[in-house]
């Protein structure tokens, strides 16, 4: 076997190809057997037990914290713990999701007819749609793959990634059965940065206090209207606070490498005209993506109200790094 960096390279960018190709063909099988385990699902008030072992207990393991936090109430049960006291955690009529990749987990089918005595509803996350677990559910989401992704194609790469792409798409559909929204994952998210970029508005976290400049000043006035707010941009502006247009600071620098003689120019002359913006009450993330989904990132936004009347600017610091803003 080549031991060089180039066949690490094409090992690791193979395995990805052939992972992507198994969650590809998994999502072409896709059928009623999905919306069956959707409506299985919202028909008990209950929450949901996923169980697996080793890689499909990891597996299981994400998918249930995914579900949780997209308005499917569920938890993780180990199968070898279960028959140890753990089996309490399951209420009559939860539905179960049984993960793996043979369809022949001893544990897991020791776990079946425990789960049956509940009158839960069986949900499979197989690789093998004609093994005995396969036999014994209600649902069978079909797992299988071609082979693993690994160069000994022994490893659960393959299979792994597409039972819990499985998961993530059982995931979805539930949050469109029950009209999951974002302001619902964001009650479930009130800590750390996505919390806060789900739940705070641009007004909150914006500076009202900005570098003010009209558009027939000096390049002397809009240089010392930066450095007096050193926010990274002046907003150009008229008497009634209209929007006019944007200077940033790599405005002034291309200004500079452009003309000798920078006397007689004006804001006007180096401001861009049409700015991206944003309203101060959109949420942290719509600006997020303004900002940073593009072929090139910018790093303020000028904030504009309805009437076009700019409110202050948002930094991308401001995002990541909450500040109190005059």
């Amino acid at each position: 076997m080549d031991n060089s960096p180039t066949a690490w390279l094409t090992a690791a960018r193979a395995t990805m190809d052939a992972e992507a190709g198994a969650i590809r063909t998994a999502a072409g099988r896709l059928n009623g057997t999905l919306v069956r385990a959707v409506e299985l699902i919202v028909a008990q008030r209950g929450k949901l037990v996923v169980s697996g072992l080793g890689k499909s207990g990891l597996v299981g393991q994400k998918i249930a914290a995914t579900l949780c936090s997209t308005g499917t109430p569920a938890v993780f049960l180990h199968p070898a713990e279960a028959v140890h006291g753990d089996l309490g955690v399951c209420a009559p009529g939860d539905p179960s999701i049984l993960i793996s990749k043979s369809g022949t987990t001893a544990e897991l089918l020791r776990l079946v007819p425990l789960l049956r005595d509940l009158e839960s509803p069986l949900i499979g996350i197989l690789g093998n749609n004609a093994s005995p677990l396969a036999a014994q559910m209600d649902v069978v989401l079909d797992g299988t793959v071609q082979s693993e992704a690994d160069p000994c194609q022994v490893a659960p790469t393959s299979s792994a990634v597409v039972a819990l792409a499985l998961g993530d798409a059982l995931a979805s559909a539930l949050m469109c059965a029950r009209q999951f929204t974002v302001a619902d994952y964001a009650r479930f998210h009130p800590g750390g940065q996505l919390g806060r970029n789900l739940t705070l508005t641009v007004r909150e976290a914006m500076h009202r206090e900005a570098a003010w400049v009209g558009a027939n000043d000096t390049l002397k006035q809009v240089v010392v209207a930066m450095t007096h707010q050193p926010l990274g941009a002046a907003c150009v502006v008229d008497n009634a606070r209209q929007l006019l247009g944007m200077i940033t600071d790599g405005d002034l620098r291309r200004a500079l490498q452009a003309h000798d003689d920078i006397r007689a120019l004006r804001a006007c002359d180096i401001m861009s005209r049409t700015p991206t913006t944003i309203h101060p009450a959109a949420r942290l993330t719509e600006a997020l993506r303004l900002m940073e989904d593009r072929p090139s990132q910018i790093s303020v936004l000028p904030v504009v109200e309805a009437d076009g009347c700019c409110a202050g600017v948002l930094r991308l610091h401001d995002i990541y790094h909450p500040t109190s803003n005059s």
